[in-house]
């Protein structure tokens, strides 16, 4: 099982045993503006550790998000290409259900990743299993007037870190972007308790950064 992730400033690659739960490689690098740069060689790197071809993959995962609009489909038209190239499924999971997995708790918790815009992407969890909100992008100081109980949680991941004075339960310990080694064990989880995933399409929640400019010259011949 091939998992990716490119939701958040993380570039993040794993290799996981299919048919049971070993994570045989991940390869992780951090840079917000490289997300198309890194990720094959990441892939390309992974795969050479674990001694294993693309070829023998059965099954590709990748973070659906949310997450920035340039990033996020970086992730999912590689794994796209990935699987129709093999023959072989496409399976997506919430990245911030990944991040969540990840911390390992087992109380209710937030997770918070940078939307930018002074805005997190955020959901609330009972425990690292199981979210009981929908994905949503908001103003921190917004998600703070509508659950004054926001700030008494533990809190995980970057936009948690970021705006530590309305999170204030933050968990720094705890992993702050995504890893794919997680994503690929949770999914790998849900398959095997005969789950549906997600399909492969992006969860935005919002419209992307770019614009098309108003009222720009048009300099072609009509």
């Amino acid at each position: 099982m091939l998992a990716l992730d490119t939701a958040t400033p993380a570039v993040t690659v794993a290799l996981h045993d299919a048919e049971g739960d070993r994570t045989l490689a991940t390869a992780h690098k951090v840079d917000a503006r490289r997300h198309g740069e890194l990720l094959l060689p990441c892939v390309d790197a992974v795969l050479g550790e674990a001694g294993r071809k693309l070829a023998e993959v059965t099954d590709v995962v990748v973070g659906v998000g949310p997450g920035p609009y340039t990033g996020l489909r970086v992730g999912l038209a590689t794994a796209e290409a990935f699987a129709a190239a093999l023959g072989q499924r496409v399976h997506g999971v919430c990245t911030l259900d990944g991040i969540a997995y990840a911390s390992g708790l087992t109380e209710p918790f937030v997770v918070a990743t940078d939307a930018r815009r002074k805005e997190v992407y955020w959901a609330r969890y009972a425990d690292a299993r199981t979210r009981v909100t929908d994905p949503a992008v908001d103003p921190p100081a917004e998600i703070e007037a509508a659950e004054p109980q926001i700030g008494r949680l533990p809190a995980v991941g970057a936009g948690a870190v970021l705006y530590e004075s309305v999170f204030r339960g933050v968990r720094r310990e705890l992993p702050a972007d995504q890893s794919a080694a997680a994503l690929a064990r949770l999914a790998a989880e849900r398959l095997a308790r005969g789950e549906e995933l997600l399909p492969p399409r992006p969860l935005y929640l919002r419209r992307p950064d770019a614009r098309v400019p108003a009222g720009y010259k048009v300099v072609t011949p009509r």
